[in-house]
């Protein structure tokens, strides 16, 4: 697929997208995911289950292969999501609420990752990111918990949310089926003693650790976080 079809498949996707208002029913369980890459662009996607109440990880799945869609900021879906289906269809029960490491509707086309794969999969999904990609922010009080909206042209894309007190914010945006409200408000409520929420935390974690597994018999360095063999340099999902 060459990158101007990609966009067109985003264009007829979005169409499907559905943002409800605020009130989502937190689940027992959600699914954190991320995906790392060697510079051969050989991926390894982690699926997480994380118990909500505890923030104790339930399951913990992961699938592998090579990445054949290139790098092209604003597609990295097209590269993360099949391993991300693959890894999730190993999870011992469907999801009841997907976190991306990426974005939902802060995306130049308001469909990034997570809403990309909420609407493929027809699950909640909303995306975290360690960095902006659009939108401007206001400056975001200290205390765990406060947030700026996020906003790009005159739409508000998701916020700036401080997951820890004194610690840079991280950026959160709805994806599919769940309100901006509730993303929030999940954000900190699933952060422990990191500033990166548990679900993508532990995702991040696991998918290094088996691609280190992989390489250990020798391979080429690798990339984190979609970029595979490109400049880790904001974020693109």
């Amino acid at each position: 697929m060459l990158p101007d079809e990609a966009v067109a498949v985003q264009e007829s996707l979005r169409t499907r997208l559905v943002i409800p208002p605020p009130g989502f029913a937190v689940p027992p369980t959600v699914v954190g995911l991320d995906v790392t890459y060697t510079e051969s662009s050989f991926g390894v996607a982690a699926a997480v289950v994380i118990d909500v109440a505890t923030l104790a990880v339930v399951e913990a799945v992961t699938a592998q292969g090579e990445v054949s869609f290139p790098y092209v900021p604003g597609l990295l879906a097209f590269r993360e999501i099949p391993l991300l289906r693959e890894a999730i269809s190993r999870l011992s029960a469907t999801p009841a609420l997907l976190i991306c490491d990426g974005y939902g509707l802060a995306h130049p086309r308001r469909f990034g990752l997570a809403s990309h794969l909420g609407v493929l999969l027809d699950v909640p999904a909303f995306g975290i990111a360690k960095t902006p990609y659009v939108g401007a922010w206001a400056p975001v009080d200290e205390p765990r918990g406060s947030w700026s909206d996020l906003v790009d042209g005159d739409e508000i894309v998701g916020r700036a949310v401080r997951t820890q007190t004194g610690v840079k914010p991280v950026f959160v945006s709805a994806g599919h089926r769940i309100a901006l409200d509730d993303c929030t408000s999940l954000a900190v409520r699933l952060s422990g003693r990191y500033r990166i929420p548990e679900p993508t935390r532990q995702a991040d974690i696991l998918s290094r650790r088996r691609l280190a597994d992989h390489l250990s018999a020798g391979g080429a360095e690798w990339q984190h976080g979609g970029h595979g063999g490109q400049p880790a340099a904001g974020g693109s999902r």
